[in-house]
C-alpha cells in the first residue's frame, strides 16, 4: 500500500528510520521504506549505512537535486502510496504511519501533515529559521485547508504514484526552492483535492541564519524562473504571497527598489546577527525578487 521515500542529503537518519521501522512492525499493511542518498559527503554515507542496509538504500554518484531525486523513486517504488519525508524530520507521534493509512483508505489522492518546530527558543545564530518556521510555516490543518495548493510542501506528504508519475516535479529547478510551489500550482490546475491533515513531523534540523538566508536568495532565484516558465500567468502570481505582494506595489516598486538598496547590507547583519523580524525578513525578501527579475530583464 505505501511506499516510504526518503531522499538524503548531508543528514544522519538513523533517528528517523528507527521510529518508522518500529512502526512498520506494528502494521499489517504492504510498506516498505527506500533511501536515495543524492550525493552526501562521505561521513554522512558513513553514518547511514548501518541503518540503511535493512532497506532498498541507493547511493548516487552525482547530485540530481530536490524535483530529480522525488521522482526518481518512482523507479524504485512497488506500492500506489509514496510517503516523502525530508531526511531532517523527526517522527512526532506513535500513531504518525496508521494515520496516513486511514486517509489514504478514504480515498484520498494527495495527503499533506505539516510540520511543527520546537518550542524553546534556539541560540540567535538559529534563530530566523526557526521563527520563521514557528510562524510561518507550522500551521493546523485547518488554517492549511483554506489555501491547500499554496500551502502545500514537500517535506511530509503521501501522494498516488499514479498522480506523481502523471505531474512530476519540474527537472530543470537544480537548485534550492520553490520546487513544491509549482507542483501544488499544477495540482490546482489539474483540480487534484489536497486532503490537509493534523500529522506533523518535527523539524529535526536548524539551518544556521547565514545558511537560511543563502537559501532564500536560491529560492527566490528559482520562483523568478518558474514565474517567467509560466509566462508570468496572472493565477500563479496571484497564488504565491511574495509575488502577490509585489506585484500590487508596482507603482511604489522604485521607493523599495532605492530602500533595498541603501539598507539590504544592515538588514542582512540583522537578520544574520538573530534579530529574527519577520515584517523585516518579507521586506528584504522584496528586496531580493525585485533584484532577480530586474536582473533577469537586462
Amino acid at each position: 500500500m505505501l511506499s516510504i521515500c526518503i531522499p538524503i542529503y548531508n543528514f544522519e537518519v538513523t533517528p528517523l528510520v528507527t521510529e518508522l521501522e518500529k512502526q512498520m512492525q506494528l502494521l499489517k499493511e504492504p510498506i516498505e521504506l527506500i533511501l536515495i542518498d543524492d550525493c552526501s559527503k562521505p561521513e554522512f554515507k558513513e553514518k547511514n549505512k548501518n541503518i540503511c542496509k535493512h532497506f532498498t538504500y541507493i547511493e548516487l554518484t552525482k547530485n540530481i537535486g530536490r524535483s530529480s531525486i522525488r521522482n526518481l523513486f518512482l523507479k524504485y517504488a512497488s506500492n500506489d502510496f509514496l510517503l516523502f519525508l525530508d531526511c531532517d524530520s523527526l517522527v512526532a507521534s506513535p500513531d504518525f504511519l496508521t494515520s496516513y493509512l486511514s486517509y489514504i483508505k478514504q480515498g484520498n489522492n494527495v495527503i499533506c501533515g505539516g510540520r511543527i518546530y520546537p518550542n524553546e527558543k534556539p541560540a540567535k545564530a538559529y534563530r530566523l529559521r526557526w521563527k520563521y518556521g514557528k510562524y510561518r510555516e507550522s500551521q493546523p490543518s485547518t488554517v492549511r485547508g483554506i489555501r491547500p495548493y499554496q500551502s502545500f510542501l514537500t517535506n511530509n506528504f503521501v501522494v498516488k504514484k499514479k498522480v506523481l508519475s502523471d505531474i512530476k516535479f519540474d527537472e530543470s529547478l537544480k537548485d534550492y526552492g520553490h520546487e513544491d510551489t509549482l507542483f501544488g500550482f499544477e495540482l490546482k490546475k489539474q483540480n487534484i483535492p489536497i486532503a490537509h491533515i493534523d500529522n506533523p513531523i518535527l523539524n529535526g534540523d536548524l539551518e544556521l541564519n547565514t545558511d537560511f538566508i543563502l537559501n532564500t536568495e536560491k529560492g527566490i532565484k528559482n520562483l523568478v524562473k518558474i514565474t517567467y516558465k509560466l509566462a508570468s500567468n496572472s493565477e500563479f502570481i496571484n497564488d504565491v504571497r511574495l509575488l502577490r505582494t509585489y506585484d500590487r506595489l508596482k507603482f511604489i516598486r522604485p521607493i523599495i527598489r532605492l530602500s533595498f538598496f541603501l539598507t539590504n547590507r544592515l538588514m542582512e547583519k540583522v537578520l544574520i546577527a538573530g534579530y529574527a523580524n519577520l515584517t523585516l525578513f518579507s521586506f528584504y525578501k522584496l528586496g531580493l525578487l525585485d533584484k532577480e527579475i530586474r536582473s533577469d530583464t537586462n
